[in-house]
Order: structure tokens, then C-alpha cells, then sequence
């Protein structure tokens, strides 16, 4: 069936990190769509990818359609994390309003401060969903307090302010208009975005028979059909075998629609055209970019090119140079590494590429912030990759003759005892504190605080070493400002192996007593793999394969079996926020490795010499 521009509704679902964006709209497919085996597919249906269900995050925005009342929703689930702000940013282009979820107990956070902003921006229909009422310390009038500041400070117009306010618990799938009263599911959400978002704002032109636009925001791939373009259609229409053109940065592209589809559910559905309105997926020109145009060459008029926030944060990747390359992978070479950095930039809008000038196995990665390029790591090493990669660096840039760096809002809780570790941490990394009080029960504290993106590299993991895991951290971009002189002295030193061999308790049991291991016994090391952290700021070179000399001697003492305190298990951001300058994260399939840019002793002195 197709539907008109007056029977659709296009919206986004925005919110902070782990507010119930999925878990909400996970709750409205099982309301309106007749799936079978809908328990096979889990808790969280539109969050598919592996690293999603694993991290509990969403990393790419997803695309599904419902239908009540004779109209037709498109939904678009979005990221709340700001690392991922290319996917809100080029996404909320398809839609003419968004639902705005804030947890009912922890009322707006950065990031819904984030996405909220770029909403308003696009002039977009905000509809306020207070999520988790159920939740015990839930405070719906304070959090519609802060929602209405939060309005008032992103320069909300008046309409914009005059939002309309559902309570939900997306977890139980129940809704309703007033706090107290929530019904048995989620169909008043669906009432009010009916209501309250405008239908989809089609272009017209008098005299043209098909003043075909359709923006391109996203890409799929399909085994049959190749690349497919999915975007919206702002203006005529499209039909399958018509003839199409590509208009892009620099000429266009000419083509023919081979597949034609809609959303219908959580999958899609071929059809036969599709009109003004409609968010599609289109296949026939396999060169096109997110960002083109889909048109008629008798038309040829392009829509605005996705505006997407720059990068903040760059890496470098190189071909892995350590003793066990090519062992753990089959992917490894500098050709195998271009094609799939190159690659990704084909979808992944907020990230940047480019080859080294150090050398022709490496290149400059540069992303939105380090769990933005984790991500792609993680996906790297799954399909097979061995690389290496350096510390994290933030970009700097000239503004007006200016050196300016990028900068941050925090907000962090922590329980009150560590008000203390806190506020030493932030003062030596040059934060401006906004804002510092306890919560109402007085049981945590609560900070609020802007600081540089370079100082904030490494925060995060400290803060969960020195409150015994107890801290809830939370960051995104502010801008860039001019560059701040702040104590940023946060270099350690490391434990730094000797030899290549296989551990061996005896030796790590004296290794401890000297810092924190990261591995254990009857690994495989080599020489210049770092084998933990030293308790003093400055390298300690051991040998950890070294065994116990046996003798015709026994006592007690030396029969006593050697226990090991369990390592610290260094995950692939923890590896990446602890190395230094001279120091480098090997990642394979297999493993995670932290080494030494210069694997022998001898060349690490040469170089501090220089």
C-alpha cells in the first residue's frame, strides 16, 4: 500500500544514554505489529549489532515503521551517546518532529542537552516523554522543571516551548497524559505524535511533472541488490525502473531504480513507488554518498548537503609491528587497513581519514571522541584485523589567529566520601566547576563542570580506580575555545618486559610487589610488551619468564605454592585511555597488548637522548 504525505508521520526517538529510547520503542512494535516469535528476538529488538547488546548502547540508528489508525510512523531510533552525534545529526533530517525521553529520576543530562539542541535547530516539533515514573526517587514536576530551563537555554521558540507532556514506563509498555494515571500501553504516544507532529512537508513546483528530491542519509548494502540509498522523499516521486540522477559534491551520476522499499515493521517491503513523504530505500547507482541528491535529469535541483559537527579526537592506525604479527589474524596489511578505514567513510559521515606523512602504513583516524573510534576498533579486530594504535590526541585549530582546543561539559556522581578525589582530579585538569551540590537524600554528590577534551582523556578510568568503581560519568562537546595552559602531567610508568618466553609465577610474584599486572601466568610476552603498571611514575624493565633455580635443597618455605593477585583486566578504552606518548595498543582478534613504541631498551634510550 502506499501512503500519502497526509498519512505519515515522521519522528525520531532522542534521548541521553540509557534513558529507554530502545526499550520504548521496542514496547510500541509489540503493541502494533503482529510479530511471530517476538520472544526469540530479545529485550531490545532495534538494537541488533553485537557491540550494541554488549555495550547496552545504541551505536547506529535504526530505521522502523508501525501503523495506527490508518497512518503510517516512521521511527528513527537514535544514538544518545555524542560520540555518535553524526548518526543524530544526519538522521533527524528525515523526520518533521522527534520525542524527546528524560528519565523521570535523573531529569536532563549533557546529552540530551545535545541532541535537543540540534532539534530545535531544525525547527523540528518536540513532543516530552517522562520515562521511568515507576522508577522509586522519581520527580516528574522537577524534571519538567528542568526540561522548560533546558528549553529556555537552547533558544526554543515559543511553539517549541508549548510542547505537549506524555508520562511513560517504557519497560512495563505503559503510557498515558498525566502522571498518575498511565493505561495498559503506549497507543497515547502515538495519539499525540498523530496530533502534534506536521505531516511531511512536501516540495512543489508548478510546471514540472515530477520535481523529484530525495536526500540521502543513510547506506545499506545488499548481497543482491548492492548499494542501497535510504533517505527521505521531499519532493515528487519515485517509481520503480524510472530513470534516476545522483547529484553529488562534484558532478552527479546517472542510474535506474532496480529495487524500490519501504520500512513495514522491523524489516522492509518492495514496492512498486513511492510518493513525497515517505522515508525509502533505493537501489540503482552504486556510487552514491550520503549527502546526495536522488533526482530527475529533467529536474536536477539538489537539497542541502547534511551538515555534520567535526571531528575532535584522532588516532593513528599502523600495520602491527610487534613479534607475534600475523599470527592472530589474517588481516593485516597496510592495503587490507586503507581499504577498511576508506570503507567505513562511506557510512560513518563523522569520521575523517587520511594517510600519514610518518609513513605508508599508518593513518590519521579522526573521530567525535574515543568511544567513537573504539568502536571501529572493536569492529576491526571482529573481522579479522591485526593493527596497532597510538594515544588518542585532540585536534587543534586556528579560530581568528587563535589556538583553540575543543572542550567539554561533565557531570559526575559519586557518593559523598569521594567529594575529595573529585575535586583534586578536576583542579589539576583545569575544569571550571559550574556547579557542586549533594542530591536531595544527601547520599551522593553531584558535579557539574567544563573542561578541555585532552584533560577529560584518561579521567574516566581514574575516577573508577580511586572510587572503587562507584562513579556515574557522563561528558559531550561544548566548542572549541582558545587553549588553556593546565597541568596535564598524567604520565605513569609502566612494567616493561625484557625478554620473550612465557610468564612464570615465580617471576610475577616479585613483579607485583613492584606495581598492578595486567596479565598473569603462562602467557605469551615478548620483549618491550608492557606487563602492567609500576607503582612509581618511571619504567621498570623485568624479566617475567625467569623461573625459580631448582636445588637439592627443601623447606617448607620453598614448597609453599605462589598466589597471584588477579590482574587487572584491561579492556580495549581502558588499554587506550592508560598509554602514553611512547607507548602503542596492539589489537588482533585475540588479544589486546599494550607495548612500547620502540620494542628494545637500548633504542628507547637512544630516542630519549634526541
Amino acid at each position: 500500500m502506499t501512503y500519502t504525505a497526509d498519512k505519515i508521520r515522521n519522528i525520531a526517538i532522542i534521548a541521553h544514554v540509557d534513558h529507554g529510547k530502545t526499550t520504548l520503542v521496542d514496547g510500541l512494535i509489540r503493541q502494533t505489529l503482529e510479530i511471530r516469535n517476538v520472544e526469540s528476538l530479545g529485550d531490545l529488538i532495534m538494537d541488533n549489532m553485537d557491540q550494541e547488546k554488549e555495550r547496552g548502547i545504541t551505536i547506529k540508528a535504526k530505521n522502523a515503521s508501525l501503523y495506527y489508525n490508518d497512518t503510517k510512523i516512521n521511527i528513527v531510533d537514535t544514538p544518545g551517546h555524542a560520540d555518535f552525534g553524526g548518526e543524530v545529526e544526519r538522521t533527524l533530517r528525515m523526520v518533521e518532529g522527534v520525542v524527546l525521553l528524560v528519565d523521570a529520576q535523573e531529569g536532563p543530562m549533557p546529552q540530551t542537552k545535545f541532541v535537543l539542541k540540534k532539534a530545535i535547530e531544525l525547527g523540528l516539533r518536540v513532543i516530552v516523554l517522562i520515562n521511568k515514573v515507576d522508577k522509586p526517587a522519581a520527580d516528574c514536576p522537577r524534571t519538567l522543571s528542568k526540561i522548560e530551563d533546558l528549553f529556555l537555554d537552547l533558544g526554543a521558540n515559543d511553539e517549541q516551548m508549548l510542547f505537549p507532556t506524555i508520562y511513560a514506563s517504557g519497560v512495563q509498555g505503559k503510557a498515558g497524559l498525566k502522571e498518575g494515571e498511565l493505561k495498559e500501553n503506549l497507543f497515547d504516544l502515538l495519539e499525540v505524535i498523530i496530533d502534534e507532529v506536521p505531516q511531511p512537508t512536501v516540495n512543489t513546483e508548478e510546471g514540472v511533472s515530477n520535481p523529484l528530491q530525495m536526500l540521502v542519509l543513510s547506506l545499506n548494502y545488499d548481497s543482491f541488490k548492492g548499494k542501497m540509498a535510504v533517505g527521505r522523499i521531499f519532493g515528487g516521486k519515485l517509481e520503480k525502473n524510472m530513470a534516476i540522477e545522483g547529484i553529488q559534491e562534484n558532478g552527479s551520476i546517472k542510474g535506474r531504480v532496480s529495487s524500490l522499499m519501504v520500512f513495514d515493521g522491523l524489516g522492509v517491503m518492495e514496492v512498486e513507488k513511492a510518493e513525497a513523504g515517505e522515508i525509502v530505500m533505493v537501489a540503482g547507482l552504486e556510487e552514491i554518498s550520503i549527502g546526495d541528491t536522488i533526482t530527475v535529469s529533467e529536474y536536477g535541483k539538489a537539497l542541502e548537503r547534511v551538515k555534520v559537527d567535526e571531528p575532535t579526537i584522532q588516532m593513528t592506525f599502523g600495520v602491527n609491528t610487534s613479534p607475534f604479527a600475523g599470527k592472530e589474524g589474517p588481516k593485516g596489511t597496510s592495503r587490507q587497513i586503507r581499504e577498511r578505514l576508506y570503507k567505513e567513510l562511506e557510512t560513518n559521515v563523522s569520521l575523517r581519514v587520511t594517510d600519514s606523512p610518518e609513513s605508508a602504513d599508518k593513518f590519521i583516524v579522526s573521530g567525535r571522541g574515543e568511544l567513537h573510534l573504539s568502536v571501529l576498533i572493536e569492529s576491526m579486530r571482529r573481522e579479522g584485523f591485526e593493527l596497532e594504535v597510538s594515544k588518542p590526541e585532540v585536534i587543534f585549530k586556528n579560530i581568528d589567529g587563535v589556538e583553540s582546543e575543543p572542550f567539554e561539559d561533565i557531570e559526575i556522581d559519586i557518593p559523598q566520601e569521594y567529594q575529595g578525589v573529585v575535586m583534586q582530579e578536576l583542579g589539576k585538569r583545569g575544569a571550571d566547576i559550574k556547579d557542586m551540590a549533594p542530591n536531595e537524600a544527601g547520599t551522593e554528590f553531584h558535579f557539574e563542570a567544563n573542561m578541555p577534551t585532552r584533560s577529560l582523556i584518561g579521567l574516566k578510568s581514574l575516577l573508577i580506580t580511586n572510587t572503587k568503581g562507584t562513579v556515574i560519568m557522563n561528558n559531550v562537546f561544548d566548542g572549541y575555545k582558545p587553549k588553556v595552559k593546565i597541568d596535564t602531567e598524567t604520565s605513569h610508568g609502566s612494567l616493561v618486559s625484557t625478554e620473550k618466553g612465557s610468564t612464570m609465577a615465580f617471576a610475577l610474584n616479585n613483579a607485583q610487589l613492584r606495581g598492578t599486572l595486567f596479565i598473569g601466568a603462562q602467557v605469551e610476552v615478548y620483549e618491550g610488551m608492557v606487563l602492567g603498571q609500576a607503582a612509581k611514575d618511571e619504567d621498570l624493565e623485568l624479566n617475567p619468564c625467569k623461573g625459580k633455580q631448582l636445588t637439592n635443597m627443601r623447606t617448607k618455605a620453598s614448597d609453599d605454592g605462589i598466589s597471584l593477585t588477579p590482574p587487572r583486566k584491561m579492556t580495549l578504552e581502558t588499554s587506550l585511555e592508560y598509554i602514553d606518548d611512547d607507548e602503542l595498543v596492539e589489537v588482533t582478534p585475540e588479544n589486546i597488548r599494550i607495548r612500547k613504541r620502540f620494542l628494545s631498551a637500548g633504542e628507547r634510550k637512544r630516542q630519549q637522548k634526541k
